[in-house]
């Protein structure tokens, strides 16, 4: 219980330095912005709200300025869903849809090399001031 209790305030306090740290968002004219929302149709992140990791490529979507489908592991159809089909309940997973194919993105980094490469450099624009 104690260790509970322990997980759930380091969680709180994670998601709060996040939120006093969040990055500043990627800024496009219009067109570059809907070519970079196209990229990545199709693309959900399943999460926890409070996991390091989880929150470590939140705050990378953040930055690239995208619309990215959060699903949260607390929801029992988004749990049974992941352990189904992507193989295992461990977060952050990205669920890559594509041309009626699904592959499935585990580790965190591996998920923001992916959306760096997806959403290539020269989609960037500049970062906001």
């Amino acid at each position: 219980m104690f260790l509970k209790a322990f997980r759930n305030g380091l969680g709180f306090i994670v998601v709060f330095i996040n939120w006093l740290t969040q990055p500043k968002p990627i800024q496009r004219n219009e067109a570059d912005q809907i070519n970079a929302e196209s990229k990545v149709k199709g693309l959900s992140l399943y999460q926890h709200r409070a996991c390091p990791f989880c929150v470590k490529v939140r705050r990378e979507i953040h930055r690239l300025n995208v619309k990215i489908e959060l699903r949260t592991l607390t929801d029992p159809k988004h749990r049974e869903t992941l352990e189904k089909e992507g193989g295992s309940i461990k977060a952050p997973c990205l669920r890559i849809e594509n041309e009626n194919k699904v592959n499935w993105l585990y580790e965190s980094s591996d998920i923001i090399d992916f959306l760096n490469e997806k959403i290539s450099f020269s989609d960037a624009g500049k970062i906001a001031n």
